[in-house]
């Protein structure tokens, strides 16, 4: 696996065939025992193993995640939360990001360039829920100066292109 450097001087990972093949059968389904991979790739159990190790030293694989559908645990609504910090308060972001994380209900959260500062992806119950999260965690947040709220109707995860 051999790797080059960025604009910024900071590693980049070059990946062969065989790699963009292991991670896409991976992103299918994480749990696949190191044999089916290597028979589905045409490879060695032991050259997959560590193919697969290569790929965590790296960090290319960062970590090994569940997909959870947050409908089946009755967290049927979700909804997008654009957040602007007040320009005095700039100083705050970090410590904004790190509460609104740990809260329940939020699912990502993104550092924006431009307009927005923030967005936040939640799923709740219900739209009063979502109301009183804003309520609870933004409008009473002196750090944050304005918020609009987007319900999602549909989430489609979309395909890794790079992979």
């Amino acid at each position: 696996m051999a790797t080059t450097k960025d604009v910024r001087g900071r590693e980049v990972v070059e990946l062969d065939e065989i790699d963009r093949r292991l991670l896409g059968l991976l992103l299918d389904d994480a749990r696949r025992p190191n044999n089916a991979l290597a028979a589905d790739l045409g490879i060695a159990p032991s050259t997959c193993l560590a193919r697969l190790n290569a790929l965590q030293r790296t960090g290319v694989i960062r970590k090994f995640t569940l997909d959870i559908d947050p409908e089946v645990l009755g967290h049927a609504l979700e909804a997008l939360i654009s957040v602007r910090i007040r320009a005095g308060a700039r100083h705050l972001m970090a410590a904004f990001a790190e509460e609104i994380r740990s809260l329940p209900g939020v699912t990502q959260l993104f550092f924006l360039g431009g307009t927005d500062d923030f967005l936040i992806h939640v799923a709740v119950k219900d739209s009063n829920d979502v109301r009183q999260f804003v309520l609870d965690h933004l409008s009473a947040n002196p750090a944050v100066a304005s918020t609009q709220t987007s319900l999602v109707f549909e989430h489609n995860r979309g395909s890794v292109p790079w992979v």
